[in-house]
């Protein structure tokens, strides 16, 4: 079979070369087309665009690449045209896929299916009219998505999620502390790693307010998780003096840090999973009335996905007017103390600790929830129809493919 698929950043290329490598051992005839990056490249097949020249963020960055925009586009349809594939997945980017599920569905027969759903249920919700309308299957990482669609009459398919797989994964690879600190330059005090978001403005917002924690606490070493695609707006804090960057080692770095700060998004997941004390940072534009605005349009009580699964204040928000820079150093200050109370290795009797492996099994359980293995017939079953499928080609063969393999490599580690 023929799959074109679309990720257009770092994490959706990620969780696309995960699905590529098992579509590969369900389709050992596999083809495959997409816009992505390195990881979805190493599985083979044809990189039409790299997500780096797709990574347009901010309504000023958008606006000034309104034309690669309109060629990205252009060029997504024009090879979706030509090589006819059997089937369409979307990887979340919303923007830009919703789009081309649009076009698709229009001038196509072909049958389009999207991994990871877009968060609707905080923002912009008026796109499940698109979705109902564009989108033959979706299937979702989040448990609570699953309601929230059966609300609007669209069933969706949840498979679990795939950063506890991730995560998983690299805990094999981690580097020993020693060989971190000596490949990145870092001495032997505790790390506070920064986590200051993917979205330039995000950087430009949140980032001052968490280096100004460094002049309070010269016992530690802050430390920024930087991102290549990104390495140009980090020009402001080289020089710093207490602040080291790293590139592209976002776990490894939380793997050996003391404590975080973290902009709101699946990074607040990803710290809570690896067991670190975090306080979660959104600065919000215009002050209280922006605040209150941005309140009155999100549907949801939380903006980390934490404390969204936990339905609880697991760990600390300083949103919008509340993001300060003496908020920041109470609320941090509470963290560093509780750990420090029992020791950098001891975190297992600590108070902050205990609280939050307990809310993590039921993280872990509701993130696992989707996942299920087939029986060996089913697989059977399953690998002999793939034989068919370009004689065949209904779309129940398309969707049962597909949800399997999101599904088989979803399962419980």
């Amino acid at each position: 079979m023929k799959y074109f698929i679309i990720a257009g950043e770092a994490s959706g290329d990620l969780h696309a070369s995960n699905l590529m490598e098992q579509i590969k051992k369900m389709d050992v005839n596999a083809q495959f087309q997409y816009f992505g990056g390195d990881k979805m490249k190493e599985q083979g097949g044809t990189l039409i665009r790299h997500y780096k020249k797709m990574y347009f963020m901010g309504f000023i960055s958008v606006a000034k690449n309104l034309d690669k925009i309109f060629e990205n586009f252009n060029l997504c349809k024009a090879s979706i045209t030509q090589w006819q594939p059997d089937i369409v997945i979307l990887v979340d980017y919303p923007g830009f896929n919703l789009k081309v599920a649009k076009f698709v569905k229009e001038t196509t027969k072909i049958p389009v299916h999207y991994y990871i759903s877009p968060k609707l249920w905080a923002w912009k919700e008026y796109r499940v009219r698109s979705i109902k309308k564009y989108v033959d299957r979706m299937y979702t990482i989040f448990p609570f998505e699953t309601d929230f669609y059966k609300k609007y009459g669209y069933d969706v398919t949840y498979v679990g999620n795939p950063i506890l797989d991730s995560i998983e994964s690299k805990k094999k690879t981690f580097l020993p502390k020693d060989e971190f600190l000596k490949k990145n330059g870092l001495d032997e005090r505790p790390i506070i790693a920064m986590l200051a978001g993917s979205r330039q403005q995000e950087i430009n917002d949140s980032l001052p307010i968490m280096l100004s924690m460094q002049k309070y606490y010269p016992e530690y070493q802050f430390v920024l998780a930087g991102m290549e695609i990104l390495r140009d707006n980090y020009k402001t804090i080289q020089g710093i003096e207490n602040v080291k960057i790293v590139y592209e080692q976002t776990y490894d770095l939380l793997n050996v840090s003391f404590a975080a700060l973290v902009t709101s998004g699946t990074a607040t997941l990803e710290t809570a999973i690896l067991r670190i004390p975090q306080v979660v940072c959104y600065h919000v534009k215009a002050g209280k009335l922006g605040y209150n605005i941005l309140k009155k349009m999100v549907k949801i009580p939380y903006v980390s996905l934490v404390n969204i699964i936990s339905r609880k204040e697991v760990v600390k928000e300083l949103l919008g007017p509340f993001f300060t820079e003496e908020n920041l150093k109470q609320y941090f200050s509470k963290e560093l103390i509780s750990r420090k109370a029992v020791g950098v290795d001891s975190i297992s009797t600590n108070k902050f600790s205990k609280n939050l492996d307990e809310n993590l099994k039921i993280i872990n359980r509701k993130l696992k929830e989707g996942t299920y293995k087939f029986s060996p017939y089913r697989m059977e079953l399953l690998t002999k129809t793939i034989d068919k499928t370009r004689k065949i080609c209904v779309s129940t063969v398309r969707d049962n493919l597909v949800l399997y393999a999101i599904k088989e490599y979803l399962n419980d580690f």
